[in-house]
């Protein structure tokens, strides 16, 4: 079964889409490419703007089609990309198995009546094939133009990082005041307080430091009542460090990404210094978070089943609240083979998935070698980098029990460590020998992502 480019042209809403599409129809900006047995579904996951990839399915019987972008374009230019893939075979689609997110999703639309290809179209006149493969031509740029343009930049840059500089005065001052009048009226008050230096940051242009103090009182809130005062103290203490640290280093990347902004994917992707790391991934679980400022975060954790590079790796995106639920390209314990690249940091954690290979069958492989001496795996990532919440482990051989007050705790199999459990530790966790433990420490509590057993992978939720 085949598909033309005049039936992409059809179906294509608008000219910008086409234009859109063909710079899609590239096979660097695609992994995961393939085709049913009778060649009637197509699907790949295609590179976007956020850390996972989009996930593109089409029916060639009657050009039905779905992406997980947000695009409010139907069909969008992802799903044009890989209809143009297919119809110049730009790339192989080597029969495979279909995917269950493709048989869901075909499961779904049977029974519905199949639209005609091009029938919701427009007409196919103000759309040119041949204007959307040209390339725009190259103009030279005036050189007293260019001059003007970085000289506005760099004065641009100065402004921000004077206003980031005065609002982290302003936060250095706050936590005084706070400190000053008392832990224990500020844990009352630490919402609106909180809200309040938050929109000072976010005038000052350190929009990333004020979200996270405006997240500041609910994990406070999540912990016992006895232990809020610490908590406080250590927040507040990291956000000292961090700040002192900008004022030292303004520039430093790692440091402005805690603070201010992340560099653009575009800008990771391009720099010839980034750490990539081809290898196996197996995925651990998948955090999806609603916060403050309107946006969800959805956090997808790796952990690398290679001797080598980086033990763990994030995904992280935001997308609107408003958008309602978006769909996840990964499920926990599936394992794959990928390129990461890494963003700049002393201890390289957030990537950005470069490719992913097709599914293939694989030997089960064992997970690296855990964390034997908790004490040095629990205070290095802090000498890195000492405002930082969280920080992954892989927990040597242990036991997850219960105390009389219903609390949880991991202990070791030898007994040298004993960690609190925060969340829901129901299920097959409790009381079964874990031989491997991959968890996130906060500073007070672990949460398990997930954990390998004699028997098996379970994850938080079993």
């Amino acid at each position: 079964m085949a598909i033309d480019l005049k039936a992409v042209e059809q179906l294509a809403t608008d000219q910008s889409s086409l234009k859109a599409a063909a710079g899609l129809a590239k096979p660097a900006k695609w992994s995961g490419v393939g085709a049913s047995q009778d060649g009637a579904l197509i699907w790949g996951e295609c590179a976007g703007s956020g850390a996972n990839p989009y996930r593109v399915m089409a029916d060639l019987r009657d050009l039905g089609n779905k992406c997980t972008c947000p695009s409010r374009k139907f069909p969008c230019k992802h799903v044009l990309g890989l209809l143009w893939l297919n119809a110049e075979a730009i790339v192989p689609f080597v029969p495979a198995e279909t995917p269950a997110w493709v048989s869901d999703w075909l499961g779904r639309r049977r029974g519905t009546s199949a639209a005609k290809p091009g029938s919701n179209a427009p007409p196919a006149g103000d759309k040119d094939l041949r204007a959307a493969r040209a390339a725009e031509p190259e103009v030279a740029e005036d050189p007293k133009d260019i001059a003007r343009r970085e000289a506005q930049a760099a004065r641009r840059s100065e402004e921000t990082e004077r206003a980031i500089l005065d609002a982290l005065d302003a936060l250095e001052q706050w936590i005084g005041d706070q400190l000053r009048l008392g832990l224990s009226g500020f844990i009352d008050d630490a919402t609106s307080r909180c809200r309040r230096i938050a929109a000072r940051l976010v005038d000052g242009k350190a929009a990333v430091l004020a979200g996270r103090i405006d997240e500041l009182p609910s994990r406070l809130l999540a912990l016992a009542a006895g232990d809020r005062p610490r908590a406080a103290v250590v927040e507040l203490g990291k956000l000292v460090l961090l700040a002192r640290a900008f004022r030292a280093a303004p520039r430093d990347a790692e440091i402005r990404r805690a603070v201010a902004a992340s560099e653009t994917r575009e800008t990771v992707l391009s720099d010839p210094q980034a750490l990539r790391v081809d290898a196996r991934w197996e995925v651990l679980a998948e955090q999806v978070q609603t916060r403050r400022d309107g946006l969800v975060s959805q956090t997808t954790w790796l952990l690398n089943l290679a001797p080598n590079g980086p033990r763990f790796a994030i995904l992280l995106d935001f997308f609107p609240a408003s958008a309602g639920r978006r769909g996840s390209v990964f499920t926990p314990g599936d394992r794959f083979q990928a390129e990461l690249v890494f963003y700049p940091s002393q201890q390289p954690l957030r990537a950005l998935l470069v490719r992913r290979d097709a599914s293939e069958e694989t030997p089960a492989l064992e997970w690296p070698a855990a964390d034997t001496a908790l004490g040095d795996a629990l205070t290095r990532p802090l000498l890195a980098e000492p405002w930082v919440i969280e920080m992954p482990l892989l927990l040597p051989q242990g036991r997850i029990a219960r105390d009389e007050t219903g609390g949880a705790w991991w202990r070791a199999a030898d007994g040298t460590a004993t960690l609190p459990v925060a969340g829901n530790t129901e299920g097959l966790l409790v009381g079964t020998e874990l031989m491997r433990t991959a968890a996130i420490w906060s500073g007070n509590r672990l949460t398990i992502l997930a954990a390998q057993t004699s028997w098996g992978r379970i994850g938080s939720d079993e």
